[in-house]
Protein backbone atom coordinates (compact mmCIF):
# COMPACT_ATOMS: atom_id res chain seq x y z
CA UNK A 1 0.00 0.00 0.00
CA UNK A 2 1.43 3.31 -0.98
CA UNK A 3 -1.26 4.97 1.51
CA UNK A 4 0.54 6.55 4.39
CA UNK A 5 -1.26 5.55 7.87
CA UNK A 6 -2.08 7.67 10.37
CA UNK A 7 -1.38 7.81 13.68
CA UNK A 8 -3.80 5.04 15.57
CA UNK A 9 -5.07 3.67 12.52
CA UNK A 10 -5.04 0.13 11.67
CA UNK A 11 -5.54 -1.75 8.47
CA UNK A 12 -8.26 -4.31 9.19
CA UNK A 13 -8.39 -5.69 5.37
CA UNK A 14 -6.82 -5.63 2.61
CA UNK A 15 -8.46 -6.99 -1.41
CA UNK A 16 -7.62 -6.75 -5.09
CA UNK A 17 -9.35 -7.38 -8.06
CA UNK A 18 -10.16 -10.66 -8.76
CA UNK A 19 -7.87 -13.17 -11.02
CA UNK A 20 -10.59 -13.32 -13.17
CA UNK A 21 -9.46 -10.32 -14.53
CA UNK A 22 -6.79 -11.89 -15.83
CA UNK A 23 -8.74 -14.56 -17.74
CA UNK A 24 -9.42 -12.73 -21.14
CA UNK A 25 -5.98 -11.45 -21.68
CA UNK A 26 -4.78 -15.03 -21.22
CA UNK A 27 -7.03 -16.73 -23.51
CA UNK A 28 -6.10 -14.18 -26.22
CA UNK A 29 -2.53 -14.92 -25.66
CA UNK A 30 -3.26 -18.65 -25.82
CA UNK A 31 -5.37 -17.94 -29.03
CA UNK A 32 -2.60 -16.11 -30.56
CA UNK A 33 0.60 -18.23 -29.47
CA UNK A 34 -1.72 -21.22 -31.13
CA UNK A 35 -1.69 -19.65 -34.17
CA UNK A 36 1.09 -18.44 -34.34
CA UNK A 37 2.88 -21.82 -34.06
CA UNK A 38 0.59 -23.46 -36.96
CA UNK A 39 1.13 -20.41 -39.39
CA UNK A 40 4.74 -19.77 -38.55
CA UNK A 41 6.60 -20.99 -41.80
CA UNK A 42 3.17 -19.16 -43.64
CA UNK A 43 2.54 -15.32 -45.12
CA UNK A 44 0.20 -14.83 -42.51
CA UNK A 45 2.74 -15.91 -39.16
CA UNK A 46 4.05 -12.24 -38.73
CA UNK A 47 0.44 -10.94 -37.90
CA UNK A 48 0.14 -13.98 -35.44
CA UNK A 49 3.66 -12.77 -34.03
CA UNK A 50 2.61 -9.33 -33.45
CA UNK A 51 -0.74 -10.38 -31.76
CA UNK A 52 0.86 -12.78 -29.47
CA UNK A 53 3.24 -9.88 -28.47
CA UNK A 54 0.02 -7.81 -27.97
CA UNK A 55 -1.53 -9.85 -25.53
CA UNK A 56 1.46 -10.52 -23.48
CA UNK A 57 1.48 -7.37 -23.06
CA UNK A 58 -1.87 -6.67 -22.62
CA UNK A 59 -1.79 -9.23 -19.68
CA UNK A 60 0.79 -7.58 -18.21
CA UNK A 61 -0.38 -4.68 -18.05
CA UNK A 62 -3.83 -6.31 -16.37
CA UNK A 63 -1.08 -8.02 -14.08
CA UNK A 64 0.45 -4.82 -12.72
CA UNK A 65 -3.16 -3.49 -12.52
CA UNK A 66 -4.47 -6.15 -10.22
CA UNK A 67 -1.58 -5.67 -8.09
CA UNK A 68 -1.31 -1.87 -7.57
CA UNK A 69 -5.57 -1.67 -7.74
CA UNK A 70 -6.44 -2.16 -4.24
CA UNK A 71 -9.11 -1.79 -1.40
CA UNK A 72 -8.02 -1.13 2.27
CA UNK A 73 -10.28 -1.23 4.84
CA UNK A 74 -8.84 0.86 8.35
CA UNK A 75 -10.28 1.81 11.67
CA UNK A 76 -10.84 4.87 10.40
CA UNK A 77 -11.48 5.25 6.65
CA UNK A 78 -11.57 3.30 3.41
CA UNK A 79 -8.92 3.51 1.18
CA UNK A 80 -8.97 2.58 -2.59
CA UNK A 81 -5.66 2.81 -4.31
CA UNK A 82 -5.56 2.45 -7.80
CA UNK A 83 -2.79 2.94 -11.20
CA UNK A 84 -0.19 1.38 -12.90
CA UNK A 85 1.66 4.36 -14.43
CA UNK A 86 0.53 6.54 -11.73
CA UNK A 87 -0.85 6.43 -7.97
CA UNK A 88 -4.31 7.72 -7.36
CA UNK A 89 -5.91 7.05 -3.91
CA UNK A 90 -9.97 8.05 -2.83
CA UNK A 91 -10.58 8.09 0.57
CA UNK A 92 -13.79 7.98 2.50
CA UNK A 93 -13.86 8.19 6.12
CA UNK A 94 -15.90 5.90 7.89
CA UNK A 95 -18.18 8.04 9.33
CA UNK A 96 -18.92 9.73 5.89
CA UNK A 97 -20.32 6.21 4.68
CA UNK A 98 -24.28 5.89 4.08
CA UNK A 99 -24.46 2.85 2.73
CA UNK A 100 -22.51 -0.40 1.73
CA UNK A 101 -24.02 -2.70 -0.43
CA UNK A 102 -22.59 -5.66 -3.19
CA UNK A 103 -24.09 -7.96 -6.39
CA UNK A 104 -22.75 -11.04 -7.55
CA UNK A 105 -23.73 -12.74 -10.71
CA UNK A 106 -24.07 -16.45 -10.61
CA UNK A 107 -20.40 -16.93 -11.67
CA UNK A 108 -19.81 -14.63 -9.24
CA UNK A 109 -20.93 -16.66 -6.12
CA UNK A 110 -19.16 -19.76 -7.92
CA UNK A 111 -15.69 -17.96 -7.73
CA UNK A 112 -16.39 -15.70 -5.33
CA UNK A 113 -15.86 -11.94 -6.89
CA UNK A 114 -18.86 -9.05 -7.44
CA UNK A 115 -19.41 -5.49 -7.28
CA UNK A 116 -19.20 -3.90 -4.13
CA UNK A 117 -21.11 0.10 -3.96
CA UNK A 118 -20.62 2.53 -1.68
CA UNK A 119 -22.57 5.39 -0.36
CA UNK A 120 -21.05 8.48 0.98
CA UNK A 121 -21.94 11.76 2.07
CA UNK A 122 -19.30 13.43 -0.16
CA UNK A 123 -19.17 15.08 -3.14
CA UNK A 124 -18.51 11.73 -5.18
CA UNK A 125 -21.78 10.66 -3.73
CA UNK A 126 -22.03 6.39 -5.35
CA UNK A 127 -18.97 4.50 -6.23
CA UNK A 128 -19.51 0.98 -7.55
CA UNK A 129 -16.17 -0.74 -7.43
CA UNK A 130 -16.30 -3.68 -9.97
CA UNK A 131 -14.58 -7.25 -10.05
CA UNK A 132 -14.10 -7.27 -6.29
CA UNK A 133 -12.39 -10.63 -4.87
CA UNK A 134 -14.53 -11.49 -1.82
CA UNK A 135 -17.00 -8.88 -2.43
CA UNK A 136 -19.39 -9.91 0.92
CA UNK A 137 -16.21 -9.53 3.50
CA UNK A 138 -15.54 -6.33 2.35
CA UNK A 139 -18.73 -4.92 2.65
CA UNK A 140 -19.40 -6.92 6.08
CA UNK A 141 -15.81 -5.72 6.96
CA UNK A 142 -17.04 -1.94 6.32
CA UNK A 143 -19.96 -2.48 8.24
CA UNK A 144 -18.18 -3.81 11.44
CA UNK A 145 -15.59 -1.29 11.32
CA UNK A 146 -17.84 1.34 10.89
CA UNK A 147 -19.89 0.03 14.40
CA UNK A 148 -17.04 0.23 15.97
CA UNK A 149 -15.79 3.49 14.80
CA UNK A 150 -19.17 4.97 16.31
CA UNK A 151 -18.91 3.35 19.91
CA UNK A 152 -15.76 4.60 19.67
CA UNK A 153 -17.06 8.08 19.20
CA UNK A 154 -19.43 7.74 21.55
CA UNK A 155 -16.90 6.48 24.52
CA UNK A 156 -14.65 9.90 24.02
CA UNK A 157 -17.66 11.87 24.46
CA UNK A 158 -18.78 9.57 28.01
CA UNK A 159 -14.78 10.19 28.95
CA UNK A 160 -14.66 14.20 27.95
CA UNK A 161 -18.45 14.24 29.87
CA UNK A 162 -16.44 12.83 32.75
CA UNK A 163 -13.60 15.07 32.58
CA UNK A 164 -15.58 18.17 31.88
CA UNK A 165 -17.71 17.13 35.42
CA UNK A 166 -14.35 16.84 37.18
CA UNK A 167 -13.01 19.74 36.08
CA UNK A 168 -16.10 22.08 35.91
CA UNK A 169 -15.38 22.60 32.52
CA UNK A 170 -18.94 24.10 31.79
CA UNK A 171 -20.36 26.01 34.99
CA UNK A 172 -23.22 27.80 33.17
CA UNK A 173 -24.64 24.61 31.87
CA UNK A 174 -27.89 23.44 33.73
CA UNK A 175 -27.90 20.45 36.04
CA UNK A 176 -30.98 19.03 33.87
CA UNK A 177 -29.01 19.63 30.63
CA UNK A 178 -26.05 17.48 31.97
CA UNK A 179 -28.51 14.78 33.76
CA UNK A 180 -30.28 14.01 30.68
CA UNK A 181 -26.88 13.46 28.23
CA UNK A 182 -25.86 11.48 31.19
CA UNK A 183 -28.81 9.16 31.10
CA UNK A 184 -28.52 9.56 26.96
CA UNK A 185 -25.02 7.40 27.40
CA UNK A 186 -26.34 5.16 29.76
CA UNK A 187 -29.32 4.51 27.22
CA UNK A 188 -26.88 3.76 24.32
CA UNK A 189 -24.88 1.06 26.89
CA UNK A 190 -22.00 3.01 27.09
CA UNK A 191 -22.24 3.45 30.48
CA UNK A 192 -23.15 0.97 33.53
CA UNK A 193 -25.62 1.58 35.91
CA UNK A 194 -22.90 1.63 38.76
CA UNK A 195 -20.64 4.11 36.59
CA UNK A 196 -23.90 6.27 35.56
CA UNK A 197 -24.82 6.29 39.61
CA UNK A 198 -21.35 7.28 40.39
CA UNK A 199 -21.33 10.11 38.05
CA UNK A 200 -24.37 11.43 38.62
CA UNK A 201 -23.41 11.47 42.52
CA UNK A 202 -20.39 13.23 41.46
CA UNK A 203 -22.25 15.78 39.05
CA UNK A 204 -24.40 16.48 41.43
CA UNK A 205 -21.64 16.83 44.44
CA UNK A 206 -20.39 19.99 41.89
CA UNK A 207 -23.16 22.16 41.72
Amino acid sequence: MRTEIKTKEKVVLTLRKHWFTLIEPLIWFLLFLTLSLITFKTAYGIFCHIGTALTIIWFTYKFMDRQTNIWVVTNLRIIDEYGVFSVNSKESPLDKINNVSYHQPFIGRVFGYGDVQIQTAAEMGSTTHKMVEKPRLLKDTITKCQDQYRQSQIQEQALQFAGTIDGRQNPKSSIADELTKLHDLKVKGILSEDEFDQLKKRMLSQY
